[in-house]
């Protein structure tokens, strides 16, 4: 993975789970979660995905002639609205669709696992939903 592509990938991951009174996906580590699996499950998919944070870089470009991770919120979730209903405006090399529940399903499931797995530092989702390995909060 580039530089470009990781900062497109932070910027991508705060948009589907912003930061707001807790952490937003970066923070709570869904990159780190993602680079996990993309060593092990997801190996068969980081081509696909890395050609998915390829496409938003192109459509944030042609759209606004700025880097994906350079744009305000507001034309970030533009891009990705375009991009899950697949009406882009560049050519991809993969499904937009299919890439955007990728991402989407990832983000969550980093956020969500267990921190062992890479994600969810501190437990910040488990914190927020109420839940405990332990139990019931």
């Amino acid at each position: 993975m580039t530089e470009l592509q990781r900062q497109t990938l932070r910027a991508a991951l705060d948009c589907v789970i912003p930061p707001d009174d807790f952490l937003g996906a970066w923070e709570a580590g869904v990159g780190n979660y993602l680079a996990l699996q993309f060593e092990g499950d997801l190996a068969p998919q980081m081509t696909f995905y890395l050609a998915g944070l390829d496409g938003l870089e192109a459509e944030a470009i042609a759209r606004f002639g700025n880097h994906f991770f350079s744009l305000g919120p507001e034309d970030q979730n533009s891009i990705l609205q375009s991009v899950e209903s697949g009406a882009v405006n560049t050519s991809w090399t993969i499904s937009p669709q299919k890439f955007f529940k990728l991402m989407v399903e990832t983000a969550a499931e980093g956020y969500y696992s267990n921190p062992e797995q890479g994600g969810n530092i501190g437990e910040v989702s488990w914190t927020m939903t109420g839940f405990s390995k332990y139990g019931p909060v």
